[in-house]
């Protein structure tokens, strides 16, 4: 075998037809049919078009309820609290603290809850918190100021 002999299987190259560059290359059509949306130039279909058949994201029935007012919070549990604590040896942890460390961001509202326990004595700045968080902090000694 050499270099110059090689060449690829029989049948597996083909050129491309060279549309739309007149008779000789198969007809005024170009390859695209007859009229119609798609024989047009800058024909693009819209996602879900299914050629004017009811689509299937309208056929299907619509379920649940999105409420437009709802508040999203940003959960922060005890056992996070308390890791953070250890972790980054603050004891105040104010909303900027929170975002310093990228535990939340600007926009987000922080919501302390009850998992886990705390023994270390932390004062919290936060939008919300549950009623067995409070307390378990309370207990530790620290407080809790919602703003």
């Amino acid at each position: 075998m050499k270099l110059h002999t090689l060449k690829p299987a029989e049948g597996s190259v083909r050129t491309n037809k060279r549309l739309g560059r007149g008779q000789g290359s198969g007809g005024s059509t170009a390859g695209r049919g007859h009229k119609g949306a798609q024989s047009r130039s800058g024909y693009s279909s819209k996602p879900g078009f299914e050629g004017g058949q009811m689509p299937l994201q309208m056929r299907l029935p619509k379920r649940g309820f999105k409420n437009p007012n709802r508040e999203a919070f940003t959960a922060l549990n005890l056992d996070q609290l308390q890791a953070m604590t250890e972790k980054h040896n603050v004891s105040e942890w104010t909303l900027e603290a929170l975002q310093e460390y990228n535990f939340i961001t600007r926009t987000d509202k922080v919501k302390l809850l009850g998992r886990g326990a705390i023994n270390a004595k932390v004062n919290l700045t936060a939008h919300a918190a549950s009623e067995a968080a409070r307390k378990a902090v309370e207990a530790a000694g620290g407080s809790i100021t919602i703003v």
